[in-house]
């Protein structure tokens, strides 16, 4: 069962008629206009939570529930963006590592995720298993195995996204599978706004 969720309201005069949510840290906060009774606020605070958490679960990745579902994802995965190319013989969550968010072995087709990326976005573990999977095709991080990276449209957000947790961290984490990111090379200048 779900731990209930720490909800701060946070009023506001100048705030006519829009109510709206967001997680900061593990509290949601909602904001409310001022005018609204207090019956309006309990009915809004409820709806609004009921709101953000459907959200955060549609986001969250199916491959959470297990390394079965994780393998299964990472098939789809392969399916959609390398062409059923790479076939893994094992996908599974592992203790968290020291210097990775994920690995892969490609003389035994074997990929393991550290189980601190069990609670990123879905779309965050998605670009971690395709960069993963290409590894099954190409080895190296020269420009063909970024190419196939690339194909997943997330990749540069959610390698922003991975930057950004291990500095909040403090993890120091260098890369996905120990590559130091200084030394990406992508294939095609990107924009700066992802």
């Amino acid at each position: 069962m779900a731990q209930p969720a720490v909800v701060e309201v946070r009023r506001s005069d100048r705030r006519r008629r829009m109510v709206s949510a967001r997680r900061e840290g593990d509290t949601v906060v909602v904001f409310i206009p001022g005018w609204m009774s207090d019956a309006e606020e309990r009915r809004w605070v409820d709806e609004m939570v009921r709101r953000l958490e459907r959200s955060e679960a549609r986001r969250r990745s199916p491959g959470r529930k297990g390394d079965d579902a994780l393998r299964r994802r990472s098939l789809e995965l392969s399916r959609r963006f390398l062409e059923s190319r790479a076939r893994p013989t094992s996908v599974r969550w592992v203790p968290p590592m020291r210097t990775r968010w994920a690995s892969c072995t490609p003389a035994d087709g074997t990929i393991r995720i550290s189980e601190r990326l069990r609670d990123a976005p879905g779309w965050v573990v998605d670009y971690v298993l395709v960069h993963e999977l290409t590894h099954l095709l190409e080895p190296g991080h020269d420009a063909r195995f970024w190419a196939w990276v690339h194909r997943y449209p997330r990749a540069e957000r959610a390698m922003g996204y991975l930057e950004g947790l291990s500095a909040a961290a403090g993890l120091g984490l260098a890369g996905i599978d120990g590559d130091e990111p200084d030394d990406v090379e992508s294939p095609e200048p990107t924009s700066a706004t992802g």
